[in-house]
């Protein structure tokens, strides 16, 4: 069996903050933007990896969502609690640069970790917590 990740989900507040973090910052390609009404579901990924991708949508489009659990979410994005992503790079110290000059919230510096990773971490726009590892 061949079982690959295609793609992955993560909640957005504000498109146009979504790509400038995505796009302009990470690097990513914009594959799709897709609007329908308010909402905006936009597919970023690494340009040497086509067939992996992070879509980002709104969470309103989540049917089934009652206003409470809307507000919950809400809540839990803002302190950075909902949703998570481990992203990897060969230069760490490169990428943590120019996140932190690009006014990224930076939740913890390039650091050795006991467990054998060199890591660090940011926020997105929405309160999503990227950790990068670095590659070795």
């Amino acid at each position: 069996m061949d079982v690959t990740i295609h793609s992955s989900f993560l909640p957005h507040t504000d498109p146009e903050a979504s790509l400038a973090f995505y796009r302009d910052l990470l690097g990513f390609e914009v594959r799709q933007n897709v609007k329908y009404g308010a909402m905006q579901w936009i597919t970023v990924g690494p340009p040497n990896q086509p067939d992996t991708a992070i879509v980002l949508s709104p969470v309103a489009a989540t049917p089934g969502l009652t206003d409470d659990e809307r507000r919950m979410i809400g809540e839990m994005m803002a302190k950075g609690t909902y949703a998570s992503v481990n992203l990897a790079t060969k230069d760490l110290d490169a990428l943590f640069a120019k996140l932190e000059a690009g006014n990224a919230e930076v939740v913890q510096e390039p650091v050795e970790q006991p467990y054998g990773i060199r890591d660090c971490s940011f926020r997105d726009p929405a309160g999503n917590l990227l950790r990068i590892q670095e590659l070795r």
